[in-house]
Parts: structure tokens; sequence; C-alpha cells
């Protein structure tokens, strides 16, 4: 048997309870993916996008719509071996990818602002945007997974004083007719690390023009924070990551402060003397 067909067996039979299961429960449940959809399919060179990927080519074999897709590398100005790297891994996991080439990483370069990053970005949605807009897609699929959602939702109360998460699909803002699609949302990080290591496969970490020997993460970032700050918790309660994401589908609207929708405020007390009182008396 090919290297390339173990690899998508072992999604399918060794990790089919924790990646594939999950990414058919995602697909279905927040209905991902539409009969005719032609989905483009982001690789950035990391474990999560090449998994994605393979996962996407077993959606089309197996899965109960029939959609097209396609493969897309951006470019944004990586050293000749984290390209090349890349480039290695699509032909060793037999994904027929398009990369294209952009300027961003000069540009940004070119720009003293402590904002480098967000500018980054931007960049690179917009070219990733018009980029499906070239091919006539109608969905961008990322690799984003559970423990990101976890870590964007804590990110939010802690730094944003908001209660916000990172949702499977929504709409582009900017760009009419595509929505964002994240099939890897219910997959938990911890199954796609055993699934690369189990294969014996290498995917770049950091493939950033300003960070790009940073292989190992020095755990100063706030992200790196609040993956420690879930590990400690799990000690105290095993499911408390489970917990964070259920509680984001579970909002009771009678006890909180108040909430926004599609920017507007609204406050508790603006029902509160109308409906006679706070309806759970329990405090």
């Amino acid at each position: 048997m090919e290297r390339y067909k173990e690899i998508e067996r072992s999604i399918i039979k060794k990790y089919r309870k924790e990646i594939w299961s999950r990414v058919v429960k995602a697909a279905q449940d927040y209905e991902l993916i539409n009969e005719n959809d032609n989905v483009m399919v982001c690789i950035s060179g990391g474990k999560d996008s090449f998994l994605l990927a393979k996962c996407i080519q077993e959606l089309q074999r197996h899965g109960k719509v029939n959609f097209n897709a396609h493969y897309v590398v951006m470019n944004p100005g990586y050293a000749d071996y984290n390209k090349n790297l890349i480039l290695e891994n699509a032909k060793l996991l037999n994904i027929p990818i398009e990369m294209f080439d952009t300027d961003i990483f000069n540009i940004v370069a070119s720009i003293d602002s402590k904002s480098s990053c967000y500018l980054c970005a931007r960049m690179r949605r917009g070219h990733l945007y018009s980029k499906a807009q070239e091919l006539g897609c109608n969905k961008i699929a990322l690799g984003h997974h559970f423990d990101d959602v976890i870590e964007t939702t804590l990110l939010s109360i802690f730094y944003g004083s908001e209660v916000k998460t990172m949702l499977p699909k929504l709409h582009s803002d900017n760009f009419e007719g595509l929505e964002l699609i994240r099939p890897l949302y219910l997959v938990k990080e911890d199954a796609i690390i055993a699934w690369k290591n189990n294969n014996g496969l290498n995917f770049i970490n950091c493939a950033c023009r300003f960070t790009e020997n940073c292989a190992l993460d020095d755990g100063s970032s706030k992200r790196a924070q609040m993956k420690k700050l879930i590990k400690e918790l799990r000690k105290i309660n095993k499911d408390i990551d489970y917990n964070i994401f259920k509680a984001l589908d579970n909002i009771n609207l009678n006890c909180v402060l108040g909430f926004k929708k599609d920017g507007i405020y609204k406050s508790f007390l603006e029902d509160y003397n109308i409906e006679g009182g706070n309806k759970d008396e329990r405090n």
C-alpha cells in the first residue's frame, strides 16, 4: 500500500473516533458543505491545514453530498526551506495543491509598525478571498480546531471583555457570497498531534518571515498562555474545555447583564420591569 493511502486509512480507521467522526459530525450538525459547493481548502503548511485537506478529500469520496474542492497554498514570502517542505508534504500526502505567490512579508517588513501581525493577517485574508473568487468558490475551508475555539473564547473574556467565540461558519463581510467554514471544529489538537506523530509526518510550525526560527514556542504569547491555563484546569476537571465549549451553546439570556446583537447592546434592565423581576431568584 502506498504511504499516502496508509495515512488516509489512519484517519478513517485508527483515528475514526477522535478525528473522522468529529469531522463528519461538524459537517452535518453545522451544515458546512452542501450539494454542489465549490470549496477552497486553505493550506498553510502546518499539521492542522494538511489534516484538513485530507479530511476534505475523504468527505469527497465518502460523504453524502457532491462538491468540488481546490487545495490552495498562499505563499506570502516563505523561506525556500519552508516552501519546499510544503511542496514535499503535498506530494507525500497526494494533495493536488495550487500555490500562488504574494509579496505580503516584504510589504509588512517595509512598514515600521507594532501591528505588523494584524496587518499581515488582514492582507492574507484579502488575498485568500480574492483567490476564492477567482476560482469561483463559494466557501473557504480553514484548519481551526476545537482547542482554537476554546482559546479564542478565553482570550475574548480575559483580554477583550466580552463573551465571543470562533464560529463553525460565517459569512464574509467584504466578499459577498463567500463563507468561511471550519471542518475541524470538533477535533482536539491532541488528536491531530497523535495522527501526525503516528504517521511520522513533519510539518512547518512557524513560517513567518520575522520569526522563522521559532520551531519551538517559548510560551510567551497570549494564546500559549491560554493553552497552559486549560492544561492546568484539566487537572481539576478533565472535561473543563468541553464544558466551556458547551456553555457557548447554552447561554441563558435571563441571567446575563447584557448582550449585543448586530452591534446593538441590550441590558437586562430593558425587560426587567416589564417581566416583573428576574425569573431566576435562586441568587
